[in-house]
Order: C-alpha cells, then structure tokens, then sequence
C-alpha cells in the first residue's frame, strides 16, 4: 500500500480516475476545502468560468487576501534591504487566525513604514549636511587663497606707492572708488553638481550668460550619496561668480535644469569656520540617530522574519482556499456549494473522511455528499512517482502527457535512457567523474532543495538521479569497451592474445597468436593501439547500433499491441500492430539476425551485398554471402511478407472504421427510447458519429503508413547515432590523453607537466564531461522521442492538477 492508502506504485497506466460531485453546505465550506487541500488528491472544475473574477462569490476576501500578500512583500523587500533572509523554522504555528493577521501585519505595516520613513528623511538631511560640508570646504579653500593673494597684492602696492597713498588730497577719490566698487559688487552661488554633467553645466552657463561669469569646479574624490536619488554619485563642487539679478534668475535654472544642490556660503571666514563646526556637531548627532533608527528596523524587521514563512504560507493557502471556492456554484437554496472535480479512484474513501472530518469540526447539521458522476470527457492523467522516478516521468512529459492509461514509456525510460547515453558515453573514468559529482548532489540533497538555485545548478540538481543512472551505465559500458580516459586495462584477465615474435610489436594485429582463454567481460585490451583498433571497433559498435534500435522499435510496436489490447481496439491489433512487426523484422529484424549468424559464425560475408541484392536480385545466387542454408527462400519469403504488410497497412483499416461506423448506426435505429437521458446520450452519440469522414480517416491511413514505412528505414539509420558518438567520444579522449598529456609529460620540465596536465584537465572536464554529456544526452532524448516512442505513443493527455497544499507550497510567489 502507498502512504496515500492506495495500491502499489503503478507507472504503466496512469490511475484509474473518476469525475466526483460534492455537495458542501456553506457553514463547513472553507474547513471541508482545506482539509481536501491537505490530501491533495482531487482536482476542481470550475463550474463559474463564465463569470469575471469580481462576480464572484468570495471576490472580497481574495482580494483580502491580495493586501495581505502585498504587505508580507513589503517586507521581504526591507528584510532583503536589510541583508535579512526569513528564517525557515518558526516558533509559531498556524494559531492565529486572519482577522488576527491582518490587524498584526497592520501594525507592523505601519510602524515599518513610519521607521522607514523617518529613517529616509534623516538620511537625506544627512547627505545634504555632508555636500555642505564639501562645499564648505572646497569654496572656503578657494576664498582663503582669494583673500591671500588680494593681501599680497595690496602689500606690494603699498610697498611701491607708500609715500603718496598717505597724503590726504587722495582720500575723498578712494573714497569715490570703493563707492564704485560697492555698486559693482559680484554676486556668487555655491553648490554640487554630478561629474558627468559637469561640462554641460560649464558650456551652457557661459552660453546663457555670454561669458559673463566666472565658474570655479573643485572635483571630490569620493562619490556621495545623492540626497535625492540615495545613489552614490561623484560630484563636483563649483563656484560661480555673477554680475546682476538677471544673470542670478538665468543661472538658477540652469542649476535646477541639471539637478545641481545649491548651499549658502559667507565670505566671512569667521562664520565659516562657525557653520563648520555646526555642521560636522549635526552629522555627528544625526550619524547617531540614523544607527538608531536603523537598528530598530532591523529588530522589528528579525522579529517579522522569525515569522514570516508561517505567515505567507498561511495567506496563500487562504488565498488558494477562495480561489477554489470560487469554482463552485451556489444552489438555488443558497445553503450548499456544489462542486466537480477528478480524484483517483482510490481516494474515494479518503475524500468523504475529510468530508465527514469537516463536518464534525465545524459543528454543522448537515454533513457533505460525495457522488460519482458518469462523464464522457476524458479523464487527466495522473502517475504516482516518487523523487527517482519524477526526473525520467518528466523526460516524457516534456514529448507530451499521456493518454488515459495510455501505455507509459517512462517505464522503459528508467533503463533505456542511461543506457543508450552510456552506449554514445561509454569510459569508466569518465563515467567515475560523473558519479563523483551527482555523489556530492545527493548528499547535499537536503540543503540544495531549501534553496534558491540558478536556472542550469537547478536543472542538473532537479536530474540528479537521471545523471545518477547515465554515470552508472557509462561504467558499465566503459567496462565492456575496456576504456579508462581511451587507456585499456587487463582488469578482468590477462589478454588473451600475445605477440608471436618481438617483431610484432608493429601495432598490427597479425603477428598476434592466442595464448590465453578468450578475455572474459568485454573488449580485449590487445585491441587498443593496434592497426585494427578502428576497423574493429567501428564494425562492433555499428552492428551493435542496429541490434539495439531494432530492439527498441520491436518494443515500441509491442507496447502498441499492449495498448490496443487495453483499449479492446481490434482493428489497430490486425490491421496496425501486426503488418507493423512483420515489414520491421522481415527487413531490420532479418538484418539482426543476420549480424548475430555473424559473430558466431565467423563468416566472411558481406551483409551490405546481402541486404542489397535482397531487393535488387532477390533471385540470384549468394555464393560466398551465404550465412546458412535455404537463405534464399527464407529471403524471397521476407520480402514478400515487406511487400504484403504495406497495403495490408493502409487498405483494410479505414473500411472496416467505415463499416463499424455503419452497424452503429443501423443498430441505434431500433433502440427504444424511454428515458430522455438516454436519448439525448444517444443523440449527443450520433451527432459525433455523423462528423466520420471517409476521406480524412484514409488520407489519415496512408500518411501513417508512408510515415512507418520510410521511418523503418530512416529510425533504423538513426541508430547509427549510437556508433558514431561512441567512435567520437573514444578518439577525443585518445587525442587529449596523447596529444596534451603523454606530449607534456614527455619533457623533463615541471612547469610543462604541470601546464599540460592542466590542460588535460580542462579539456576533459570542459569538452567530455561536459559538451560531450549534453550532446549525448540530446541524443538519447531524440532516440525516444521519435524511434521509440512514435511507434505506439500518442501523448494527447493532460496532467492531473490537483488541488494540493503541497503544491503551493513548492511554488515560487
């Protein structure tokens, strides 16, 4: 028995499902709704999908629910500010209700924001004390050194002219020119402006004004925070010396136009040197008062996140809870909710526990009916996996969801996935390297499913049992082509061959004699390195291709027979599965055994002639291609059975439909009508009937046929797939082992080993371990989903969705 008090584990037909009506009275509606969200084993039907969103009947307490939600993202923005995650364990359980939530997320909504604003205004007083302050600085540098130059000046004056300045006639004339120079008096404006806009600002003030300013810039070196913006920004701070309110209004806008901060500025240096000590007192006192206010943030903000994931949780269950109550219409009694919906089966008493359960804890008079309705509409597809077999489900999921209890090749796909990836991969040092990291993702399983993973270390952790499976076949398979990073080992036995003479030690193989038992497991390690290495290896490794696609796609027709059988669909049986197996193995299956007459044998023949001359001259002798006797007939035999099973594929199959299609119909025309039900059943049957089209179901036929026909040559070639990456994957890692390692290490230099090996290392880990994989596994995928699964797959279902907590809680907001 499963942990849902069901039977076994079945992934060969999907659960058997039943379309369910429940009837709920409203006082037990939402506890009834929630414990059914704990079981998570039915799946609703919206019976309001007419109506908008707001028309319905628990739109307000959605929309609730929404507020909530956007307060709790309120603050997992501020904790996330703050450098805070939510803490994963909480101490409190599910104790408070939503009234009690929404007035405490209320609160802490409001203190938050009164924090937050209080702490964005103390900050921006801050910034701007802390521009004055450059300012102060910067401009006070320019005004002390303004001033010591006009003293210097005026003392060499005096100096030249110290006589004449003290008589008394030239008095009223200095008199007259600082009286002048009182009327001509320069204005000036003191600020900050952002680097970047700083030759902009210089250009268009000497534009607006015609030259008649004079602009001192003074670059800070480190950036300060905006008190704008809050972004750090490098700035400048400038002067600029004016004549006239005119040019002062021009040069204010321009100062607002390129967002520059103004600051007063006296050219007293004693009441500079006061509002210097004034402002650096005030960023002392608001440097306390903004740590101040930050640490309350964070300590409202720790005791928000100690319980924030309860609280979120708690409000998108609530939330899922409306959502699905939402589906459900109201009788005209207004007293019960009716709903429809998928289980299973064998949640049946399940359902009406949780049903009674409600009941009982909500203290209703009137428990809820659960009923099973009879339905026509295909049911979803709902398969039991656990966290090993949900990665290969999802590998044929991705195809398309099966039909009904559709034959599932993700049965299959447990086994012949990682092996046909281990066949193209196949090296056991390699293969150790990939158990060595899917290890090291299974041990730290429970930490990774906790967190949040990039879109490729999410994709590899949630496949870690599929690479888990592809590792250990690619051992296996290193195993038989006797291959450690391309280098053969005697792990099993000696070689059973030896060199004959020392002069033939020329790497052929022809000069070896055998000398030991044949080597027991796999390819004997003599071949490596030999002239024949490729030749053999490539003859192995194709035949072997086509002895494991024939296989497969012998086994995808079978299954087409299993579900025909199922589905109790004779015509598929006779006129589909069995000229299918007859033109497949009359062709590939004869080639197979052919392969296999071989390898025992020994023989010399030819089996591209063989396979040939089967068509072009099926009569003529086979002389020296002979394998065994009476193969000509048995060959005239087979291809008669090829020719014979085309049409036997496209012809009988559309009359017979046509002729089903017929007898139903006469056979309605003398049923007796006596309830309604059943008439319009038998109406709503005819009106589909009478949609059969002759035409499309034969044009139908003959694509299928000619799609099977030619697939049968092309899906057999594509096996050869197999061949081809395996012989890659052989002779890239014989280069890297050669050509970078062996070359490297043959120079007495350590730096050169240590560079080589090095290189070695990324070349094996960037192009095998890494392109190599994916191009197999894309490989493996492709060998699937067209070869195999096209022979009996049809993938027109969809999912079972079921109404489940645990479902919420695995999905990201």
């Amino acid at each position: 028995m499963s942990e849902n008090g069901g039977p076994s584990m079945d992934l060969l037909r999907s659960e058997a499902m039943q379309l369910s009506q429940l009837i709920i009275p409203i006082d037990s509606a939402h506890l009834a709704i929630t414990y059914l969200g704990d079981l998570g084993l039915i799946q609703f039907n919206d019976l309001n999908a007419g109506k908008s969103p707001f028309q319905r009947t628990y739109a307000t307490q959605i929309k609730r629910c929404g507020e909530l939600g956007r307060k709790l993202r309120y603050f997992k923005v501020q904790m996330s500010e703050a450098g805070l995650n939510p803490s994963e364990r909480s101490g409190m359980g599910f104790d408070l209700n939503m009234d009690d939530l929404e007035v405490k997320l209320g609160e802490f909504e409001g203190e938050l924001t009164e924090i937050v604003a209080n702490g964005e205004k103390l900050q921006r007083g801050y910034n701007e004390l802390v521009e004055y302050k450059l300012v102060l600085q910067k401009a006070g540098e320019f005004f002390h050194s303004a001033l010591r130059k006009a003293t210097a000046q005026q003392r060499e004056e005096g100096s030249v002219h110290g006589g004449e300045s003290s008589e008394s006639p030239e008095a009223p004339l200095l008199e007259e020119q600082e009286s002048n120079s009182e009327q001509v008096k320069l204005g000036f404006l003191t600020g900050l402006v952002p680097k970047g806009k700083s030759m902009a600002f210089e250009k268009m003030l000497f534009r607006v004004t015609r030259g008649n300013v004079l602009l001192r810039q003074y670059f800070v070196e480190q950036p300060v925070l905006d008190p704008a913006s809050g972004e750090k920004v490098i700035k400048i701070v400038f002067a600029v010396f004016f004549s006239g309110e005119r040019a002062k209004s021009k040069i204010l806008k321009i100062c607002d136009a390129f967002g520059a901060n103004r600051y007063p500025f006296c050219e007293d240096l004693r009441k500079q040197a006061q509002m210097m000590t004034e402002v650096s007192a005030r960023l002392s006192e608001l440097k306390i008062t903004i740590d101040a206010g930050i640490s309350q943030r964070r300590n409202l903000l720790h005791n928000i996140g100690q319980h924030y994931e309860q609280w979120n949780l708690m409000v998108r269950r609530e939330k899922s809870i409306y959502h699905t109550l939402n589906m459900l219409s109201i009788d005209v009694t207004k007293k019960c909710l009716v709903a429809e919906g998928w289980s299973p089966v064998f949640a049946t008493q399940q359902i009406r526990d949780a049903l009674q359960r409600a009941t009982i804890d909500s203290s209703s008079q009137v428990g809820g009916i659960f009923q099973v309705l009879r339905t026509k509409e295909s049911p979803p597809t709902y398969f039991r996996t656990n966290k090993f077999t949900s990665s290969f489900q999802d590998i044929v999921d991705a195809y398309g969801v099966a039909k009904y209890q559709e034959a599932n090749p993700g049965v299959y796909t447990i086994i012949t996935f990682p092996f046909l990836f281990a066949v193209m991969f196949g090296d056991w040092g390699h293969g150790i390297c990939i158990l060595l990291a899917t290890l090291f993702l299974l041990i730290m399983e429970r930490k990774f499913s906790n967190m949040k993973l990039g879109d490729i270390m999410e994709m590899t952790f949630g496949g870690r049992y599929v690479i888990l499976m592809m590792a250990l076949f690619s051992i296996y398979t290193g195993f038989i082509y006797n291959e450690f990073f391309s280098r053969p080992f005697e792990i099993f036995s000696r070689s059973a061959y030896d060199c004959r003479d020392p002069s033939c030690g020329d790497a052929t193989s022809v000069g070896l004699i055998k000398v030991h038992d044949t080597y027991p497991f796999g390819v004997d390690p003599v071949w490596h390195g030999t002239r024949s290495e490729l030749p053999f290896l490539n003859s192995l490794k194709m035949k072997m291709s086509i002895l494991l696609g024939v296989a497969q796609m012998n086994l995808g027709i079978v299954m087409s027979f299993f579900n025909a059988k199922f589905f109790r669909n004779g015509i598929n049986i006779w006129c589909q599965f069995v000229p299918q197996i007859i033109f497949l193995n009359s062709l590939f299956g004869y080639l197979s055994i052919l392969i296999i007459i071989k390898w025992i044998t020994g023989s010399k023949a030819d089996l591209y002639h063989v396979m040939i001359y089967m068509f072009l001259g099926p009569t003529d002798d086979l002389d020296e291609n002979q394998l065994f006797s009476g193969q000509k007939a048995i060959q005239l035999l087979l291809l008669l059975l090829a020719f014979v099973s085309v049409p036997w594929m496209l012809l009988p199959k559309p009359f017979l439909l046509k002729s089903q299609h017929n007898n139903r119909q006469h056979a309605q025309s003398y049923v007796t009508l006596t309830d309604e039900s059943l008439q319009s059943e038998i109406n709503h049957d005819s009106d589909a009937q009478e949609e059969f089209m002759f035409s499309e179901v034969f044009v139908h036929q003959l694509i299928h046929t000619i799609e099977f026909v030619l697939g049968a040559v092309s899906n057999t070639a594509s096996y050869l797939r197999l061949w081809a990456l395996s012989l890659a994957h052989s002779e890239l890692s014989s280069v890297f082992y050669e050509k970078v390692l062996l070359l490297a290490w043959g120079y007495n230099n350590v730096i050169i080993r240590i560079v080589g090996l090095f290189v070695f290392i990324c070349a094996t880990v960037g192009v095998l371990l890494v392109m190599e994989t994916l191009s197999a596994f894309l490989h493996a995928l492709r060998l699937h989903w067209v070869e195999f699964q096209n022979k009996f797959y049809e993938g027109d279902g969809y999912k079972f969705n079921p109404f489940s907590f645990t479902l919420i809680a695995n999905e990201d907001e």
